[in-house]
């Protein structure tokens, strides 16, 4: 029986490693007894029986990296918030791939959650009939482009800016790297600085320029094909969007690059779009801001970006937006805290909202920038604060490393 965990941790000449293959469906289990019927209902109906693995981020990833498969089949009778794990877990499947939820609550409130994530649910325990027919639907519903998943989307990040030079293009970067390094997502970056900006600084494409959108572009229909041209591939799990144009002004851009955007964003796990306060347009008022899963306004330790995030801020609230949209807002110490002329303190209660993120002031950021380090990889101190909005953005807490004194390695509390 083909062990897909095998395959994954074998060395030697194995095909995995070098070359993509297609296969039809995986499971990644957590228990024998389940790994155990699954394969018996696919004997049963004679079909090609799924790779198999032990489910964990690890293999999940691995997987994913090294074949192309149809159907993922996650097993979670063994987590204790089945709409949690899933959530987390959502991040490392391709939006192509069906997804089907094997677990072991039953509510309501389970269901409706996996449904509005596009995942098939199956409540344990379950007979070979009820799997068999469950998987031979999902099966049906692809090759008729239906069914759940058939609109699964790219979670979509507005990174915005609440004035020019407050940070908002490194952190789009750094999350984008975290999510498509570390997280094994597939990210997108599309760069709404038109005529400026540093974002290939920041993402470590010097050499790559914008690409140049003439006048007489607009007159030709995009499809997916043409859209694709148009994106630069850093990595298999991150790419840009960039453009620029000598004719065409900044609101003709932006309804081409969100048209672009609209054709490929299906191939991505995350979308985030860098809305610097620098660009030719007011983030604030434009309509596809509404649409975001997650705004993230960036404010600095200054009056003035304090006092232009807060008519960001009330801009949002007063336009119609999704109802699971959140709000997250980012204090990014351009400064040392000494030439900061608003306290934390200040800024909540300014904002009427608590500061999620704390991005702190690192004297070394613009030699790492420069050298071609990623700050969340290196000891400055605002390394800390990236991990933690990357977490926040995915809903995790990030856990604090404990800290050790005289008085707790001998045993006594502080």
């Amino acid at each position: 029986m083909f062990t897909i965990a095998d395959k994954l941790t074998s060395g030697g000449n194995n095909k995995l490693h070098t070359e993509r293959q297609t296969i039809a469906s995986v499971l990644f289990y957590q228990t024998q007894d389940c790994c155990k019927s699954v394969l018996q209902a696919f004997r049963f109906e004679g079909t090609v029986e799924p790779a198999l693995a032990v489910i964990s981020d690890k293999s999940i990833k691995k997987y994913i990296r090294a074949t192309d498969v149809e159907i993922v089949i996650i097993e979670l009778n063994r987590s204790n918030n089945i709409t949690e794990e899933a959530e987390r877990i959502k991040h490392l499947l391709p939006n192509h791939i069906s997804v089907i939820v094997i677990g072991s609550e039953d509510t309501i409130t389970t269901i409706r959650n996996l449904e509005a994530m596009g995942f098939y649910y199956l409540l344990w325990p379950a007979t070979q009939q009820e799997f068999s027919d469950l998987f031979s639907r999902v099966s049906i519903n692809r090759q008729h482009k239906k069914g759940l998943g058939k609109d699964r989307k790219a979670k979509l990040i507005s990174m915005v800016g609440s004035k020019g030079g407050v940070g908002a293009s490194l952190l789009t970067a750094e999350v984008a790297y975290q999510l498509s390094a570390d997280r094994n997502a597939r990210c997108l970056v599309v760069d709404h600085n038109y005529h400026n900006g540093n974002m290939d600084i920041f993402m470590g494409i010097k050499t790559t320029e914008k690409r140049n959108i003439k006048q007489a572009s607009l007159a030709f229909s995009l499809d997916s094909v043409s859209a694709q041209s148009l994106v630069n591939k850093h990595s298999n799990e991150l790419s840009v969007l960039a453009l620029t144009s000598d004719d065409l002004d900044a609101t003709a851009l932006l309804e081409y690059t969100e048209e672009v955007m609209a054709l490929v964003s299906s191939g991505y796990n995350f979308v985030l779009k860098d809305l610097s306060a620098s660009t030719d347009f007011s983030p604030a008022e434009s309509s596809y801001i509404k649409n975001s899963d997650c705004i993230v306004i960036v404010v600095a330790p200054t009056l003035s970006s304090l006092r232009d995030a807060a008519r960001i801020k009330a801009a949002i609230s007063a336009s119609e937006r999704p109802s699971a949209q959140r709000v997250m807002v980012v204090l990014n110490a351009i400064v040392p805290e000494k030439y900061a002329t608003v306290t934390p303190e200040e800024v909540v209660k300014f904002l009427k909202q608590p500061i999620d993120v704390t991005v702190a002031f690192a004297p070394g950021m613009s030699t790492s920038i420069v050298a071609g380090k990623r700050i969340s990889d290196t000891t400055l101190k605002s390394a800390r604060g990236l991990k933690q909005l990357t977490a926040k953005i995915l809903g995790e807490v990030l856990q604090e490393k404990p800290r050790f004194t005289l008085f707790n390695r001998s045993g006594h509390g502080q």
